[in-house]
């Protein structure tokens, strides 16, 4: 005869799954999957390894719970929004929906919520299984800018993607605002999201930019930067824990030996992308900067530029999802560097809005906006890799001209 769990019972053993899940989400958001251990979770909550195992017989079935209750939060927030009529209302409901539950996290009034890209992190079969999951709840918020003709699909998931990646890489840059400004934060954000940053009459105008060498490279040898590029690859489809040593040396055609000739840890080789990413959209950003013109013509000479790094190029701008593998204080001094893009896109657009060739927008928040659109374009090869080089360019950077809301 099977036995049955008091209600007491069952609630005690939710409470505790529920404090495990929560302080393993933290430590995972912070240290990476690597970094998140049984023993340092047990550690967080005053209990043995042995007892999580009761509940958690692996650590990766404990990512699995973590990132699936991410998933489940972010799809109720999905549902909510789709019960409002306009594609507007649909939008700014998620926006401020994900702003008010990172608000709740913050202010300790609910728990963490995992960053979705960990899911890289995971071994079969649990990798395609919660990506799964994700494609499902990817393909509802479609629902909310789709249309009938292919050129509105293909569109549509282009706007889908960067909404969602825009609404998570949103938590790394609110810390720089207090709760009380979220509120109206999300309504930039959405106006952003939603209208793009070019002044009404303003289209798509970009020059092709001569960039400059990154110094970065110099003196580094043929197979260092051989390394570098096809590390960055590498890690943007695999993630920091996929892309393994052996993967990378493979790419190459040379041994993991060489491997380690070359570089001393793989953290060292995720560093050096990272310095070769920002070094690239700066000389990006500096050579717009000299061209004739306005500045949203620089704007999109840059962006342009970029675009066809991340979307065809054979050195792309390592995705920030690979932070988490880097330790907590060079983490902090790499997404300083990131906000230092930022700022200078900010200063874009603030003499932009001056002298009438983009809109009246919050800077801060548009720049943010503009440098998560294109770091996240790299895992829309595939999708550019069915139009032409230029049209994937411009279909790909309407989303931040012209914004979601186009022909809705």
């Amino acid at each position: 005869m099977t036995e049955i769990a008091s209600p007491a019972a069952a609630s005690r053993f939710d409470r505790k799954r529920d404090q495990i899940v929560s302080a393993a989400t933290e430590l995972m958001n912070e240290l990476g999957f690597k970094g998140m251990t049984l023993t340092k979770v047990a550690h967080a909550i005053d209990l043995n390894t042995t007892s999580i195992t009761y509940y958690f017989k692996r650590k990766d079935l404990l990512a699995e719970a973590i990132l699936s209750d991410a998933i489940q939060r972010y799809s109720d927030i999905v549902e909510r929004a789709a019960l409002e009529r306009d594609p507007f209302d649909k939008l700014h409901c998620m926006v401020w929906s994900v702003l008010e539950l990172f608000a709740a996290i913050r202010s300790g009034d609910a728990p963490p919520v995992a960053n979705l890209s960990h899911i890289r992190s995971l071994e079969e079969p649990l990798r395609s299984q919660l990506s799964d999951t994700y494609i499902a709840l990817f393909r509802r918020v479609r629902t909310f800018f789709d249309g009938d003709e292919p050129a509105r699909k293909t569109l549509a998931t282009a706007q889908t993607h960067v909404f969602l990646e825009n609404l998570f890489w949103a938590q790394a840059w609110l810390r720089r605002y207090s709760l009380g400004d979220f509120e109206r934060v999300a309504r930039r954000f959405s106006e952003v999201l939603a209208y793009g940053v070019s002044a009404k009459g303003r289209c798509w105008d970009p020059v092709a930019l001569t960039v400059d060498q990154p110094e970065t490279l110099e003196g580094l040898g043929e197979m260092n930067v051989a390394f570098l590029k096809s590390a960055a690859i590498t890690i943007n489809e695999w993630g920091y824990r996929g892309a393994s040593v052996d993967r990378i040396a493979a790419e190459l055609s040379v041994t993991k030996g060489s491997f380690y000739h070359h570089l001393q840890s793989k953290d060292d080789l995720v560093l050096a992308c990272f310095d070769l990413s920002y070094a690239r959209v700066s000389l990006a950003q500096r050579a717009a900067e000299r061209i004739e013109g306005d500045h949203h013509t620089k704007l999109c000479a840059s962006v342009a530029s970029l675009l066809d790094l991340q979307l065809h190029g054979d050195s792309p701008l390592l995705r920030t999802t690979a932070l988490y593998a880097l330790p907590p204080d060079v983490r902090a001094g790499v997404i300083e560097r990131s906000n230092r893009m930022a700022r200078r896109y900010a200063g874009v657009l603030i003499d932009g809005i001056t002298e009438g060739s983009i809109k009246a927008i919050d800077p801060l928040i548009a720049a943010q906006m503009v440098i998560a659109t294109l770091n996240t374009a790299f895992e829309m090869r595939r999708w550019a890799a069915d139009q032409s080089p230029d049209v994937a360019i411009e279909t790909y950077a309407s989303i931040i001209t012209r914004g979601i809301i186009q022909d809705l």
